[in-house]
């Protein structure tokens, strides 16, 4: 069955989050270690959304769990920030810079297929970051739009039915084994993409064998598409 569509992950495959956040808590002067903090707060936000699959939480937009998290980390911390400091913070997770090669790369992919944003961000989060980052998408797909989080079927499933295909029609483009993992449950084929500097020097290797191609940026990918 050919690949008529490609659905993109956002967050640490097309963006490189971690220095902007880093950047603006370190302008918040809350911590000597921003890097550190920008790690903690990016793992509370996804267990955040787990919660939320898991009925533990209730029902928040992306930039909603960004804001609870946010205070829960800074509490526990013991840390003090006003509420327009905050509200900065938060805002700077729609200003995030694309990993090198990623407009240039969406825009070949574009010219023979299907492209989408299919993301845990909400709607206005994502138009905020491809109009940033100069991401050109054929539409935006976001997990509010089916009110739970990747990698629950649902969001996949929403995405494809928006487009009008079938399951093994769409190709998941990701960072992370588990996007992939769920994407792979609700039928759809799956592209690793390999991201080693996403927190940074000494990042965790990642990788998926169990994805139908494994690539190091989105060129490799469109070369790879050709041969299927």
């Amino acid at each position: 069955m050919e690949v008529r569509a490609l659905t993109f992950d956002v967050f640490g495959t097309l963006l490189d989050w971690r220095p902007t956040i880093a950047s603006a808590l370190r302008e918040s002067g809350l911590s000597p270690h921003p890097e550190e903090l920008a790690d903690d707060w990016r793992a509370r936000a996804l267990a955040a959304t787990r919660e939320v699959n898991q009925k533990q939480r209730p029902w928040r937009t992306f930039d909603g769990l960004h804001e609870v998290t946010l205070g829960e980390l800074l509490d526990e911390r013991g840390l003090a920030l006003e509420s327009e400091g905050r509200a900065a913070l938060v805002r700077a997770w729609h200003q995030l810079a694309p990993w090198p090669g990623v407009p240039a790369g969406l825009e070949s992919l574009r010219r023979r297929r299907v492209v989408a944003a299919l993301s845990n961000g909400n709607l206005a989060l994502l138009v905020d970051l491809v109009r940033h980052a100069d991401l050109r998408f054929d539409c935006l797909l976001s997990a509010e739009l089916a009110r739970v989080y990747k990698p629950a079927a649902e969001v996949y499933r929403t995405g494809v039915r928006l487009l009008g295909l079938e399951p093994g029609e769409v190709m998941m483009v990701a960072a992370h084994p588990f996007d992939l993992g769920g994407a792979r449950g609700a039928g759809l084929r799956t592209a690793f993409i390999d991201r080693p500097l996403e927190y940074g020097p000494g990042s965790p290797r990642r990788e998926d064998p169990e994805a139908d191609v494994s690539v190091k940026d989105l060129d490799e990918l469109a070369a790879r598409l050709e041969g299927l």
